[in-house]
């Protein structure tokens, strides 16, 4: 069984598998062979034992039908029939095969390349017999000026086809014989160094020059023609350019004639280079145009150059300049500087000095009017006379100065300024420039006190160190934190060093504090000069009289308090004591002491009087209501006499109204007067003081009262009809819902 797998396997994998292509066999043939027919070419590896079938030789169309090509069926050589011709064609594709009558492939197809070998059989020719060509003057030694052309009908790239160009003969041979030059290979035609020097001597207009070409290269031997080119001197038109004034923005149709060249010699292409590389172009014609509209600000000039070419891009002369240059038209306004940060100046400064100075620029051309830029402020408006102008500014220079009115510190300001081209005349183009400008402060007030002189202030002499005496407010009117720093000091009045000051660095409020204990022996009165300064150094005047602050203390001697004989007294009193009776006298401990005042402090019941000096207490009225047994308790106050001062009425009848009394105190020879405010009001019957009171800030008028009263109570009529007028609806449909419609309630 497995030996059967084998045999099948083995005879099933040839089949399978593609028969090997036979590799492409070459064969070369001499052209116009001259011998014996057919000519055996190569031997073919045919099968020897597939001889039964037919040899087909295919290809390039024709080769079957013409009989070119066999296959010796005995020897199995490829053969040609007769002779090739290369230039007839040049190369054969074959096919061979081994085929059955029913064109079943036995063998092959074997692919062969025939090559028919070139032989030097054709002769060169010119293009033409007769050339005539336009030589002009001015053209550079060494450039081609004419291209002779030559074939030959042999293999390309074969010494049967190389060529080679001679001059012959030139006819005139004046003034040079050797005037022109022949490339050899090229066949290019040119002046030679001799000739383009006596080219502008020569008298002569026309040359003839009999020129040969020649195959085989370089050999002596080879096929030859020869042909003839007249060549005709004419006058060189090849002349300088005159600059080109062309405006910017022209409105013309595009592309626009700007000038002319003109190469009068033969075949010429013309070559533009413009540098800087611009929106210019050359036609064949030799005419140039501007294709586009200009710019001056992006380009003021150009320099084109305008080339004379051959065909092989040779200049036939040195290459024509042409200036170009773009005219200007107004056509940009004046461009403001940057907006930059603020500009600072002092307060104070004088008139004059400089702020700013506006420098617009113009990208017309410079110096013309295009570009001549003037200036005129528009705010703050100037205005007239010169004394009340806060800025000054210069129409030619844009230098802006400080006028004669005076700026005041923290104000910010926007300077406009126009700044107009053609000098400002009509029809220019302008801009607005911004300068803000900030008034920054200086130290120039003095610091002053909000009150100058202090009332008198009271101290008693037993008063601890470190007791807060007044406190003083000092402003200053500079803006700057730091000008606004204060320093404090005792200027006067302290020469013991009592009193002290007290204040935060950044603060306003000073506090002036007792340092040491009072006497009222030793002083019994201080009469304090505080200073205010800054702490920066001021400019301009000094400190004015708010700068200091007059603090007067007054040092109240300490006296014990009275002593009285006893520290309570009791009398016994009938109901029936009549008023006025005695009852008492109240009597200090110390008879020498100083006099004292008494004064009753909760009499309650009226009952009771004290005699102010002598201090007898007396019933003022009947004890009525009084029951035996009953205990009034009253309290005495005793002060010592001379340490107050009653004010009172001088006039039966004041003005009611506010008054105030000056009111004179002297003291150890001191004098100093104060100020009482006195209220006198006309009182009611429980002698309470009546006083006239204006119309309250947002109470309303009686017109407008009764106004929201009416309004009331026309909201809540409206507001009753619509409850009332809801009640009847829902009662009505209540009534017209079937009994089944009624919920039932439910209680769970």
């Amino acid at each position: 069984m497995v030996a059967a797998w084998l045999w099948l396997l083995c005879f099933l994998v040839p089949q399978a598998l593609p028969r090997a292509q036979p590799a492409e066999l070459y064969v070369e043939v001499p052209e116009n062979y001259g011998g014996n027919f057919p000519l055996y070419l190569t031997k073919l590896l045919l099968p020897r034992e597939e001889t039964e079938g037919q040899i087909v030789v295919s290809g390039d169309a024709g080769v079957a039908g013409e009989g070119l090509f066999a296959v010796d069926p005995e020897s199995g050589f490829l053969l040609v029939t007769r002779a090739l011709d290369r230039e007839e064609q040049a190369e054969y594709q074959l096919q061979v095969t081994l085929e059955t009558e029913d064109r079943r492939v036995l063998w092959g197809p074997q692919p062969v390349r025939v090559r028919v070998k070139d032989e030097n059989d054709q002769v060169p020719h010119f293009s033409q017999a007769t050339y005539k060509v336009h030589l002009s003057r001015g053209t550079r030694p060494g450039v081609p000026f004419f291209f002779l052309e030559a074939s030959d009908g042999d293999e390309p790239g074969t010494t049967n086809s190389d060529l080679r160009f001679h001059i012959l003969n030139q006819a005139p041979a004046q003034p040079a014989s050797d005037m022109f030059q022949l490339e050899p290979r090229l066949g290019t035609l040119a002046l030679s160094p001799e000739g383009s020097t006596s080219l502008e001597k020569a008298l002569e207009g026309y040359y003839q020059l009999l020129v040969q070409v020649k195959d085989m290269g370089d050999q002596a031997s080879g096929h030859q023609a020869t042909a003839t080119i007249d060549v005709s001197i004419v006058e060189n038109t090849w002349v300088p350019l005159d600059p080109v004034h062309l405006a910017e923005n022209l409105q013309v149709p595009y592309p626009h004639h700007i000038a002319q060249v003109h190469w009068n010699g033969g075949d010429v292409h013309y070559h533009l280079e413009s540098q800087p590389q611009g929106p210019f172009d050359v036609d064949t014609e030799g005419k140039l145009y501007v294709t586009q509209e200009l710019d001056r600000e992006a380009q003021a000039e150009y320099l084109l150059q305008v080339r004379a070419q051959n065909t092989h891009s040779e200049d036939y002369a040195e290459p024509l300049e042409l200036q170009v240059v773009v005219t200007d038209e107004n056509d940009n306004a004046p461009i403001c500087p940057p907006r930059g940060p603020s500009v600072s100046i002092p307060e104070l400064s004088p008139p004059g000095t400089k702020v700013a100075k506006i420098l617009a620029e113009d990208a017309d051309a410079p110096s013309s009017p295009n570009s001549h830029v003037v200036y005129q402020l528009l705010s703050p408006e100037p205005e007239e006379p010169a004394e009340l102008r806060a800025f000054e500014l210069d129409s030619t220079s844009g230098s802006v100065t400080l006028g004669a009115a005076q700026l005041q510190a923290g104000q910010n300001i926007l300077l406009q300024v126009l700044a107009m081209d053609l000098g400002g005349t009509d029809g220019g183009l302008s801009s607005t420039c911004e300068i803000p400008v900030t008034i920054t402060d200086i130290n120039d007030h003095a610091p002053e006190f909000t009150t100058s002189q202090i009332e008198p202030l009271s101290l008693p002499e037993d008063a601890e160190p470190g007791t807060l005496v007044t406190t003083l407010t000092a402003t200053d009117a500079d803006l700057e934190p730091a000008f606004r720093l204060m320093d404090f000091a005792i200027e006067a009045g302290d020469e013991e060093g009592t009193f002290s000051l007290d204040w935060e660095p950044d603060s306003a409020h000073v506090q002036l504090r007792l340092l040491k204990n009072l006497s009222y022996e030793a002083a019994p009165s201080h009469k304090l000069v505080v200073v205010v300064r800054n702490v920066e150094e001021l400019v301009g005047p000094g400190p004015g009289p708010g700068a200091t602050a007059t603090v007067t203390v007054l040092v109240e001697r300490v006296v014990p308090p009275p002593q009285l004989d006893r520290e309570s007294y009791e009398a016994s009193v009938p109901i029936s004591t009549p008023a006025g009776s005695l009852l008492l006298t109240v009597q200090p401990s110390d008879p020498l002491s100083s006099p004292l005042r008494f004064s009753l402090v909760n009499d309650s019941e009226g009952w009771l009087c004290i005699k102010e000096i002598s201090g007898e207490v007396h019933t003022a009225r009947p004890l009525q209501g009084a029951q035996p047994g009953d205990m009034y308790t009253v309290l005495i106050e005793a002060q010592v006499a001379g340490s107050h001062a009653y004010l009172t009425l001088g006039l039966h009848w004041v003005e009611p109204r506010e008054h105030v009394v000056p009111i004179a105190v002297s003291h150890n020879d001191q004098i100093w007067q104060i100020q009482v405010r006195v209220i006198v009001c006309r009182c009611n019957v429980e002698g309470q003081c009546m006083r006239k009171v204006g119309r309250m800030k947002g109470m309303p008028t009686k017109l407008s009262a009764v106004g929201i009263l009416v309004g009331t109570l026309i909201a809540i009529g409206i507001f009753l009809i619509l409850i009332f007028t809801h009640l009847t609806l829902a009662r009505k449909k209540d009534l017209d819902q079937p009994v089944d419609s009624v919920p039932l309630k439910v209680a769970v």
